[in-house]
This record gives structure tokens, C-alpha cells and sequence, in this order.
């Protein structure tokens, strides 16, 4: 089982952000963080990065569903959607399994809430 879904699109990177932040919001997903991989590995570490994005995305609905069934489940939350450059100049979009992720943890409750979320996951990144 792979731990995410991933599409490559012919979006330019900053478009495919753009694109992608969107599609999640017609999911009903928020994009709570924003982080720019390449640039603070460049800041921290001082190293050249391929243009990499980690949208932290979040549906308060189904968060609220997990963490009544769940309350640990903060520390998994929220899904992770990266937009990278492949090293051939395409941008791929991928984003986390949420039933890859929930393996590890026993709740009925939660597999439930994970398996829609994953459903909505694979959609945007299929329609993309």
C-alpha cells in the first residue's frame, strides 16, 4: 500500500499551487499552513533544493469527526499536500493517504473518518 496519491500536471510551479489550493477548497479542505521547503533548507542549511511546498490542508469537519474519535490524533493532523519540481521540470502534486497513515492506530471510528477523507484526497488529485 502506498502511503500517498500523486499526479503530475502541467502547471507552473507557483500556478500549481495555486490550482491545487483551490481544488482543495471546492473539497471543503483549508490550507492552514504554507511551508516553502527549498527556501528554508536554503536559510537553515544553507543547500540548493528542488522548488518543493508543503500545504497543510484540513476539513474542520471531518478534523472535528477524528479528533472525538481520536484525541492523540493531533499530532497526524493536518494532511499534507507537497507540490514539487521533478528533476525533468514537471511539477507533481501528491498528497498523504489518510487509511496509510491510520494503520498504526486500532479505532474503528477513526478508519471510517479517514477512509472519506481519503476518497475526497483522491479526488482532487485526480481532477486536477
Amino acid at each position: 500500500m502506498s502511503y500517498y496519491f500523486s499526479k503530475i500536471i502541467d502547471d507552473k510551479f507557483d500556478d500549481a499551487i495555486e490550482r491545487v489550493t483551490a481544488a482543495l477548497a471546492d473539497a471543503g479542505f483549508g490550507v492552514l499552513t504554507t511551508i516553502d521547503v527549498s527556501a528554508t533548507l536554503k536559510k537553515k542549511i544553507d543547500v540548493d533544493f528542488q522548488r518543493y511546498t508543503i500545504l497543510g490542508a484540513c476539513n474542520p469537519k471531518f478534523a472535528y469527526k477524528a479528533l472525538q474519535a481520536e484525541d492523540k490524533i493531533g499530532t497526524m493532523l493536518p494532511c499534507n499536500v507537497i507540490v514539487q519540481e521533478t528533476p525533468e521540470g514537471k511539477v507533481e502534486v501528491a498528497a498523504v493517504d489518510p487509511m496509510a497513515s491510520m494503520m498504526a492506530i486500532k479505532n474503528d471510528d477513526l478508519g471510517a473518518v479517514a477512509s472519506e477523507v481519503q476518497g475526497m484526497l483522491k479526488n482532487v488529485i485526480e481532477g486536477l
